[in-house]
C-alpha cells in the first residue's frame, strides 16, 4: 500500500518547492508504532528548512515539519505501551526521552524526514497518548511537540514557574501565546508585546493577557514593562527576537529573573553586551531547544487536566497545493497562534 508524502523537492530556496509523492507506507519494527497522522502543526523552523533559512543541518529532499498527532495503527511485536486505536502525539526528537534539552541534529523535518505525510513510524517510546475524550482536536494537540514542550520548559524545566508571578511573551506566534495560556493556567500574570494594537486587543480579548505593550509606540519597551511593573520587572521572558531584542529583554527581567532564548526573528546590527547586561541583573539567560518526551509528557497532563483549548487559528488541507498556501500564511506574519495542515478527519 502507498501513501502521499510531501517533500521539499529541489533546492531550498523557497516555499513553493514542496511536492507530493507517492511512497510504501512504512512498516513498523519491534518497538516502533505505526501512526496514521490526523494534523501537523508548523513551525517558524519549517519556514526556514524550506528557505535555507535554518541554521542546522538539513536532509536534501526531506519530509518538513516536526509536530503530528495521530492514531496508532499498527505495533511492534514488543510494544507494550500503546495499542491499536490509542490517539498520540510525537516527541520532536525521537532520541531524546528526559532532560531539559535536546540536539538540533537529530529533530524531525530537518535533518532525518518529518511528519507531513500521512503516516510515520515513531519508536513506541517517543510517542505520548492522549487522554481520553479530551475536547481538544488532532490539531489542537499537535501543536505541544515543538511549541507546547518549548513555552513549558521555558516555565518549568530549570526554575519552575509560581502562582502570582509575572511572564512577559514577545510576539503573538504559537509560542507566545501557547506560554500565555500555560502561565495564566498557573496562576502567572502576563505581558504581551506586538507591532499591532489589532493583534494585542484581539490576545487580550480571546486569550486574557493581562498587560499588552506595543514595541512600536514604546521602542524602548523594556521601560514600559518597568513601569506595569512598578520598576520591579518580570520573572520570565520569552525572548523570540534574538539579538535585536535580547538587550531590552534582559532590562525587563527582574533580578535574579530568567531569560528564556527560544527565536532568532530580530537580528542585531551590532550585538548588545550581553554578558554585562546579564551579570547587572543577576539573571539566567538561556536558550531553549525544545525539549524532551518527559516534558512533552509533562504538559500533555497539564493540558489535559486542566482542559485548555490550544490556540490553532487556521486549517488548511493536504496537498502541495495546500501546503504551499499554510507555509505562505504562516511566512506572512499575520497569523496569531498556530497554523495546522488537516491530514486526515
Amino acid at each position: 500500500m502507498s501513501q502521499t508524502a510531501i517533500r521539499i523537492n529541489g533546492p531550498r530556496s523557497s516555499v513553493r518547492n514542496l511536492k507530493a509523492f507517492q511512497e510504501e507506507i512504512p512498516v513498523p519494527t519491534k518497538h516502533e508504532v505505526l501512526i496514521k497522522v490526523h494534523s501537523v502543526s508548523l513551525n517558524y523552523r519549517d519556514i526556514g528548512v524550506a528557505t535555507s533559512g535554518y541554521p542546522f543541518p538539513v536532509k536534501d529532499n526531506v519530509v518538513p515539519c516536526s509536530d503530528a498527532a495521530g492514531v496508532v495503527v499498527g505495533v511492534g511485536e514488543g510494544v507494550k505501551n500503546l495499542a491499536k486505536g490509542d490517539r498520540v502525539i510525537g516527541t520532536f526528537d525521537p532520541t531524546n526521552i528526559f532532560g531539559q534539552q535536546m540536539d538540533w541534529l537529530n529533530g524531525q523535518g530537518g535533518p532525518v524526514d518529518g511528519v507531513l505525510c500521512e503516516y510515520i513510524t515513531l519508536p513506541a517510546i517517543a510517542a505520548v497518548k492522549l487522554p481520553e475524550n479530551s475536547p481538544q482536536s488532532f490539531s489542537e494537540w499537535s501543536t505541544l511537540v515543538c511549541t507546547g514542550v518549548t513555552a513549558w520548559n521555558a516555565l518549568y524545566a530549570l526554575t519552575p514557574l509560581k502562582p502570582g508571578q509575572i511572564v512577559l511573551l514577545q510576539g503573538t506566534g504559537g509560542v507566545s501565546i501557547t506560554g500565555l495560556i500555560l502561565a495564566k493556567a498557573a496562576g502567572a500574570t502576563t505581558i504581551i508585546t506586538s507591532s499591532s494594537d489589532k493583534k494585542l486587543e484581539f490576545v487580550k480579548a480571546k486569550f486574557g493577557a493581562n498587560y499588552c505593550v506595543n514595541y512600536k509606540t514604546h521602542p524602548e519597551w523594556s521601560k514600559e514593562v518597568l513601569r506595569l511593573t512598578n520598576g520591579e520587572g518580570v520573572d520570565y521572558v520569552f525572548e523570540n527576537g534574538g539579538s535585536g531584542t535580547i538587550a531590552e529583554s534582559i532590562n525587563s527581567v527582574k533580578m535574579g529573573g530568567n531569560v528564556s532564548v527560544i527565536g532568532f526573528l530580530s537580528q542585531a546590527k551590532e550585538m548588545p553586551d550581553v554578558a554585562t547586561l546579564a551579570l547587572s541583573k543577576g539573571a539566567v539567560v538561556r536558550g531553549i531547544t525544545v525539549g524532551s518526551t518527559q516534558l512533552l509528557q509533562e504538559v500533555v497532563r497539564f493540558v489535559g487536566r486542566k482542559g485548555l483549548r490550544l490556540p490553532v487559528e487556521k486549517e488548511f488541507g493536504f496537498s502541495a497545493e495546500e501546503a504551499v498556501k499554510a507555509f505562505e500564511y504562516l511566512q506572512s506574519g499575520t497569523h496569531v497562534g498556530k497554523v495546522c495542515i488537516k491530514v486526515a478527519e
